[in-house]
């Protein structure tokens, strides 16, 4: 292996950044917030020598507005945040959303609500999972467990933004941001090899003259006759439909499959968490192994598309789901909605919460002790 690709230690929020420069972002505008503060960092000093533009703005509000610009302009472009920065950010992505405009948004949260802590939490579940701003919107929302992944889903994150021509969230939370582990980060891409973006506002072509064309191209999230908006909102949630199908991403661990099936004895209660969550769910489960215990984990990795499929599947065991989440009672939801889609064979799965929130971190005891108490002492 060349040195690029030999293992390196790097914090999570240094591993999105260098991942995104090596996914061809050369734009970048964002505002300093704690616990993200590594990421705008990085990007300060290693994005304009790499032929890129970083600006620090003048606030949160104005720098999803330059990524909002610099997309349109032909370039990959992202920003980042912490959870009330991302609330003032939240307008801007509506307007992307609406403009079906390319961007890529990371988000390393911390406690709320208001200005909350500098801890980490999960707590911004709902507003990246249910859209965030004003209109019907979705945008593809990638959670990370570890700093190998910061580094895959980031440069994810920028491929799937360009597919569809859509807003793309990378959900980190600040324990993730923060701690450090070995990483192998990806090539890097040229310029020529990215997505062509034909739709671009300037994008220009020499006449016979010499002379240079700039052609009328209008890229706007407004729309003033209701009938031409909806059939522009429909036809997006068309590919919305593309995106579920396509772009599901989860892991199961203790259970065995067959042809993508859920096969075999099961666990005896499986935990649904995702982000430093899942880290601490699966310590339960090595727990639980020295006493006899089965305990399954499911982790969500696009949380939308969320996998209710999947999940379903197992829920369709009937044995308990115990949530585990750094907030009280989002995720949740949608273990919920998965497990009505499960086909019922007598009682349904019965879905539980061990939730934190503030910046609390659940403990591996914590959740094995939830488990047997739901177990019934098992």
């Amino acid at each position: 292996m060349s040195n690029a690709e030999e293992l390196q230690l790097m914090k999570g929020n240094d591993a999105i950044a260098e991942a995104a420069l090596r996914a061809g972002c050369r734009a970048y505008f964002g505002y300093p917030i704690t616990p993200q503060n590594e990421l705008i960092a990085y990007m300060a000093k290693n994005l304009m020598d790499r032929g890129g533009v970083f600006i620090q703005a003048e606030s949160e509000t104005a720098a999803i507005n330059m990524v909002y610009g610099a997309s349109c302009a032909g370039a990959r472009a992202m920003t980042s945040s912490s959870s009330p920065g991302i609330s003032l950010k939240q307008e801007g992505m509506s307007y992307a959303a609406g403009a079906d405009i390319p961007l890529v948004l990371v988000n390393v949260v911390r406690g709320g609500p208001g200005l909350g802590s500098i801890a980490p939490s999960q707590s911004d579940y709902f507003q990246s999972t249910r859209g965030g701003g004003h209109g019907d919107y979705y945008c593809i929302v990638l959670a990370p467990k570890s700093v190998q992944e910061c580094a895959d889903l980031t440069y994810l994150a920028f491929d799937l933004a360009d597919q569809y021509r859509t807003p793309v969230i990378v959900l980190a939370d600040g324990m993730i941001g923060q701690m450090m582990e070995g990483v192998v980060l990806p090539p890097q891409r040229s310029q020529t090899d990215l997505p062509k973006r034909d739709w671009i506002v300037g994008n220009m072509y020499k006449q016979k003259n010499g002379g240079v064309v700039r052609p009328s191209k209008h890229i706007t999230s407004i729309n003033l006759v209701p009938e031409e908006l909806e059939a522009k909102t429909l036809a997006r949630f068309e590919r919305y439909e593309t995106i579920k199908k396509n772009e599901v991403r989860f892991e199961a661990v203790g259970y065995r499959t067959a042809c993508g099936e859920f096969s075999g004895e099961g666990p005896d209660l499986t935990l649904v968490a995702y982000g430093t969550s899942a880290r601490v769910a699966l310590g339960a489960k090595k727990l639980a192994e020295k006493e006899g215990i089965k305990l399954g984990l499911f982790r969500p990795i696009t949380l939308w598309p969320f996998p209710y499929q999947a999940l379903a599947k197992i829920a369709a065991t009937s044995n308990p789901i115990l949530t585990v989440e750094m907030s009280l009672g989002q995720l949740v939801e949608d273990v919920k909605l998965s497990v009505l889609e499960a086909p019922v064979s007598g009682k349904r799965a019965q879905v539980h919460l061990l939730g934190h929130s503030g910046g609390v971190i659940p403990t591996e005891e914590e959740v094995f002790a939830e488990a047997k108490r739901i177990l019934g002492g098992k």
